[in-house]
């Protein structure tokens, strides 16, 4: 009777809700999968970059002894062609590629298929000379040595006009996006781009142009320029990077954000990508945006480029880095700027809980934030944010729980330094099963709340790492030798750690998956609060879809914890079935279904 009653309750909260639905309904039951281009896969190696591809980007040393990075080298060994520079590691990371590139992603939607993820992150893949490409050199086509051809895609551009659209050609790359677009639709999936409209590289046609003939360029205008080249007046040119960085020149804004020309330039790419072909039906187009630093520009240049995107396609996914307290958060999810963020305050949360051992939240005070959390956005948000825990900008999970009491997660700007491998109270071994015990109850809470769940490539497998740049190693495949790490930073050696796939963490994601994607009261229904055992450290809440019920319990603790259930209910995670009591292992989740009697 209770349950009739509550969804009773819940049809009638959902009819309310229904009136403020803006987000797109496909992204309320999405499984998110992030992947760096560049350290995914290499599926083919004739187009891996030269040295001179990369110039342009930090640390600037495209003369010093170069070649492709070796997949399974260890991660802190400085190879013998970086030891010829004599530089330290930190230096050389910059300066690695490995030859990750579109035919390798291509290669592995089989294995994203079979983890059950149903939607695709790319960061950024425009053509840049870094490796995490945040630097991009033009935003209409993909870099072509994510491509099959990178000289003649390069020649193939040289005469466009970026003014005008019509003079855009579709390079090999180009295509080769356009095929992994379609492939993933084939499989079920949905795929976003990464749009970096804040800044630009150094390297870009734009900027060169403006270096070049500065007041008389045709891009004077793009650019924040602090001054020119003018010797009667004494002056140098100088310009604004983004936070300082030189190899980041910010795209000129006013009260209204991106300024008339760069803006120009952004909505015929925004349009160009949603609707390759022009034909109005944006089928053959990427599914939405995430927005780098979109909290660097101003909301008014947000709202009137959601309305250009959601007029392409009005299912369109719009989701935004801004890291940042609730109130900071609250203006740009009221439904006429983006339909969801990088969900960090999620991640910080679950930190609190799970990982922290000092200042730790109880299951009391878990609740409580996380109610908070979802009260403070419009209940449509809730459902399609990307609840994330680690990205290509913070520690790898595991690595955050081994270095569990660093720092608060939570503030962000310190525990960005203190996550880093540099920092020598940096814990950077391999976890132990105790620590990826605790990883797999965070996955068992992350795939049964309330919003989409996001992996960050390789965490499945078991990666770790510090943060940037050590989250963007490699990614670990089966059919790949990887080398023991047994090297620090300062090479000097510890104790090995092999690096292999962790498969008992790779099925535990395939199964929790799995059940998200099979049971709809997980990824639209309704929450409710079953139980906050301080004393037991054990949480559980209920989802609710009409008749569709799953409880869920988590065992925080490092003990055994007793509950005193009605009825019998069988966990979907192990299949077991238990009449009333439970008694839940140390870290263990489950994930219950009421049995009722025929």
């Amino acid at each position: 009777m209770k349950i009739l009653f509550l969804s009773l309750i819940f049809f009638q909260a959902g009819l309310m809700s229904q009136q403020n639905d803006f987000v797109p309904g496909w992204a309320k039951k999405a499984v998110w999968y992030q992947i760096f281009p560049e350290r995914f896969r290499n599926g083919d190696t004739s187009n891996d970059p030269k040295v001179e591809n990369i110039r342009g980007s930090y640390p600037h040393d495209a003369e010093s002894p170069w070649q492709i990075h070796p997949w399974g080298s260890d991660w802190y060994q400085l190879q013998p062609y970086e030891k010829l520079n004599e530089k330290n590691i930190w230096f050389n990371i910059q300066r690695r590629r490995y030859g990750g590139d579109l035919q390798g992603i291509l290669d592995k939607l089989p294995y994203l298929k079979e983890l059950g993820i149903t939607a695709l992150y790319l960061n950024p893949v425009f053509e840049a000379p870094s490796h995490h490409k945040y630097d991009g050199a033009t935003y209409h086509h993909v870099d072509p040595n994510f491509g099959p051809d990178p000289v003649g895609d390069r020649k193939l551009i040289e005469n466009e006009d970026w003014n005008d659209p019509k003079t855009w050609v579709w390079t090999k790359a180009d295509l080769l996006m356009l095929k992994l677009i379609q492939e993933v639709h084939k499989n079920g999936m949905k795929i976003i781009f990464d749009g970096v409209f804040n800044h630009m590289g150094i390297n870009s046609l734009a900027f060169r142009d403006v270096v070049k003939n500065q007041k008389n360029s045709k891009y004077a205008d793009w650019f924040k320029i602090l001054s020119w080249d003018d010797p009667e007046a004494g002056t140098k040119f100088s310009y604004s990077g983004w936070w300082g960085v030189k190899e980041l020149p910010e795209l000129n804004q006013d009260e209204n954000g991106i300024t008339s020309s760069p803006k120009s330039y952004i909505f015929n790419i925004t349009r160009r990508w949603m609707d390759p072909d022009g034909d109005g039906n944006p089928a053959d187009g990427i599914d939405g945006w995430r927005l780098d630093v979109a909290f660097c520009v101003k909301h008014q240049f947000w709202k009137e480029w959601r309305v250009h995107v959601k007029s392409i396609n009005p299912e369109a996914y719009l989701t935004a880095e801004v890291i940042d307290t609730i109130p900071e958060v609250q203006p740009y999810l009221t439904g006429d700027e983006f339909d969801a963020v990088m969900n960090y305050n999620f991640a910080f949360t679950s930190a609190e809980f799970f990982i922290q051992k000092k200042n730790k939240l109880t299951a009391s005070q878990f609740d409580k934030t996380l109610k908070e959390l979802r009260s403070a956005f419009p209940e449509c948000v809730s459902y399609v944010q990307q609840n994330l825990f680690g990205s290509h900008d913070a520690n790898r999970i595991g690595s955050h729980i081994v270095n569990a009491d660093l720092g608060s997660y939570r503030n962000w700007g310190e525990y960005f330094g203190l996550s880093k491998g540099e920092n020598k109270n940096y814990n950077p071994r391999k976890p132990n099963e105790e620590e990826y015990a605790i990883q797999k109850l965070f996955a068992v809470f992350q795939m049964t709340y309330v919003g989409a769940p996001m992996l960050y490539y390789g965490d499945e497998a078991g990666m770790w790492g510090a943060n940037d740049p050590d989250c963007r190693k490699p990614m670990v495949w089966d059919d790949i030798t990887y080398d023991d790490e047994r090297f620090m930073h300062d090479q000097t050696l510890r104790s090995p750690d092999k690096v292999t796939v962790n498969k008992d963490l790779l099925e535990h994601y395939k199964k929790l998956i799995a059940i998200r994607n099979a049971h709809p009261e997980l990824q639209t229904g309704l929450i409710e609060t079953l139980l906050t055992d301080d004393e037991q450290d054990v949480y559980g809440f209920r989802r609710i879809l009409d008749n569709n019920v799953t409880d869920v319990y988590l065992n925080n603790s490092n003990k055994p914890a007793v509950l005193n259930l009605k009825g019998k209910n069988k966990d979907l995670l192990s299949g077991q079935i238990f009449t009333g009591e439970i008694t839940l292992h140390p870290k263990q989740g489950v994930i219950l279904k009421k049995l009722f009697a025929p």
